[in-house]
């Protein structure tokens, strides 16, 4: 067996060595005595960190300790002006993962100007005290449950580094560039044959009184409660705020009939089993309490339009049947001259269904089963005007008054104003899906498991950012993103100087490898061409990429980060 590299114990990194070789000491004396097993681990947890945050402090002071001795260099300041003098031994902290170390650089000065430290930018040191890694692991753990279990779980894992006002506002930076991220990501392709399915729906969220919509915040103000200590049934107490959430995936096409959704009155004969309906995939998510539901919608054809820029393939909308989403729906289709297929959610259609169903037949009997059964099949075969006629008809044959009489016409009043929606005989040969139990579970997982948790009162600017970091991990899309927003913030702090960026626009080469990754998938057929700029102050613009096509009349531009 050949033997282990001896460890350089001086330098640097010598207390990192010390502190291992105490650690080992620990380990062998734990090892002769009765020590368990758990408590071993904690003892490695902790002292290991340590070591892991001296070998960090080494790698750092190496690297001050190789500043100091460089020869004379020009360094200029981000207007361009020259800082001839420098000055070793300035010091700033970082919080990491391991705990807190001190950051040792050279700063370069010239009066009256500001110092300049190009350690920073080398580094791609953060702007304020925490590290971009810990900064991921507070979006990690507070995207999943409280911001007060994110801080313990931060706080098991680096030490006291983060307080619970810190991790709200890293989080909400953290957000700052998703909906850049999704400009310019081009998704993957499908066949024409493929189905695009959009699926819109809101949710409401409790905010504190001044994240409000001013309607809402003044029907809360001049609300007067029934009760001192309660509320009375149908009572809302306008707290909430509503946020829409939008869905995007694609769906192979699976044919079907109506007896594949609802088994006949009688009963299935087992002689051939239901078809399943069809799968989705790629699914995308996006949502926004902040913004209209007008601007959730128009994301939604932005990333439909990014799957089928040829409008060649059937493109299905799955709403609940609220009349303002389908009147935006219409309108965003309208806008950009693509046909859509707008269906209603059964399961909202049989829930109508089976309210109506009540006011005929005792609830939960055979019967009521067996007349819902009947109604819906015959929607699902495309005729919901004779479904609506035969509920009118028999409400007044049988004399239904009161509270039966209205959900039996609160039943008709659905079917017959959504007609337009109910087309399912042709959904179900076409092979499209007619719920939307993927924008239902998002609304659950999204918003119900994160921004409804018991006691959460929530600002603006926090619940969009927990709701678009939530829809990003749902994308599978973080750890991309993660890269393209380091990239961002690296180009936002540190950005070129004017004589540093080539004729061909900003160069990658300006950045550390690491920090950007990202380019445009080649398109052969699609031509581009980076253009960059600069403001009427010297700044350098952000850099766009012009796609174009012979097929489109005007070229289309992409934002694009640098590389």
């Amino acid at each position: 067996m050949e033997p282990y590299d001896a460890w350089d114990a001086s330098g640097p990194f010598a207390p990192a060595a010390r502190a291992f070789d105490r650690l080992t000491s620990a380990l062998s004396g734990a090892a002769r005595g009765d020590s368990r097993h758990h408590e071993v681990e904690l003892l490695i947890e902790a002292e290991g960190r340590e070591v892991l945050r001296l070998l960090f402090q080494g790698f750092l002071d190496q690297r001050e300790a190789r500043e100091r001795e460089e020869s004379a260099r020009e360094v200029r300041g981000g207007e361009g002006r020259l800082r001839p003098h420098r000055e070793p031994g300035h010091h700033r902290s970082l919080a990491c993962v391991f705990g807190t170390v001190t950051v040792g650089r050279v700063a370069w000065r010239g009066k009256p100007l500001g110092n300049v430290h190009p350690a920073d930018a080398e580094l791609s040191l953060p702007a304020g005290l925490h590290s971009h890694g810990l900064r991921r692991l507070a979006v990690l753990e507070a995207v999943r449950g409280s911001y007060d279990q994110a801080k313990a779980a931060i706080d098991r894992r680096c030490g006291k580094v983060m307080g619970k006002r810190q991790t709200e506002q890293l989080v909400v930076a953290a957000a700052g560039d998703i909906d850049s991220f999704y400009r310019q990501k081009i998704p993957l392709p499908a066949t024409a044959a493929t189905a695009l399915v959009l699926q819109v729906d809101g949710k409401g969220i409790v905010m504190r009184p001044e994240a409000l919509r001013p309607a809402t915040l003044k029907a809360h103000l001049a609300k007067e409660p029934a009760m001192r200590t309660r509320l009375v049934p149908g009572e809302k107490p306008h707290r909430k705020r509503m946020a829409t959430l939008a869905c995007v995936f694609d769906a192979d096409p699976a044919p079907r009939r109506p007896h594949d959704i609802i088994a006949p009155p009688t009963g299935r004969t087992g002689s051939r089993a239901p078809r399943p309906g069809p799968k989705a995939r790629a699914k995308w998510l996006c949502g926004s309490v902040i913004h209209p539901p007008e601007h959730t919608i128009a994301a939604a054809f932005d990333q439909a339009e990014a799957r089928d820029r040829d409008h060649a393939r059937h493109w299905v909308v799955l709403v609940d049947g609220a009349r303002h989403q389908l009147d935006l729906i219409a309108a965003e289709a309208s806008r950009r001259e693509v046909t859509v297929h707008v269906l209603l959610d059964i399961v909202h259609v049989s829930e109508y269904v089976w309210t109506a169903a009540h006011g005929f037949h005792q609830a939960g009997t055979a019967e009521a089963e067996a007349w819902v059964a009947g109604h819906l099949t015959t929607i699902l075969h495309g005729q919901a005007a004779r479904a609506a006629a035969e509920i009118t008809t028999q409400a007044e044959r049988d004399g239904l008054r009161g509270a039966k009489r209205q959900a039996a016409d609160a039943c008709v009043r659905y079917l017959t104003g959504h007609l337009d929606q109910l087309h399912y005989d042709t959904a179900l040969a076409a092979g499209w899906p007619i719920a939307t139990g993927a924008i239902e579970g998002a609304c659950r997982h999204l918003i119900g498991d994160r921004l409804e948790i018991t006691g959460a009162r929530w600002g603006l600017t926090g619940a969009e950012a927990v709701l678009k970091l939530r829809a990003l991990n749902d994308n599978g899309d973080f750890e991309e993103y993660w890269r393209y927003h380091l990239a961002r913030e690296h180009e936002r702090l540190y950005p070129p100087r004017p004589a540093q960026i080539p004729p061909h626009g900003l160069a990658g080469d300006l950045l550390p490898p690491e920090l950007h990754p990202f380019e445009l998938p080649h398109r052969p057929s699609v031509p581009r061409l980076a253009i960059a700029g600069f403001s009427d102050s010297g700044q350098p613009l952000n850099p766009i990429v012009v796609v174009t096509d012979e097929r489109y009349e005007n070229p289309r531009a992409l934002p694009r980060p640098v590389h």
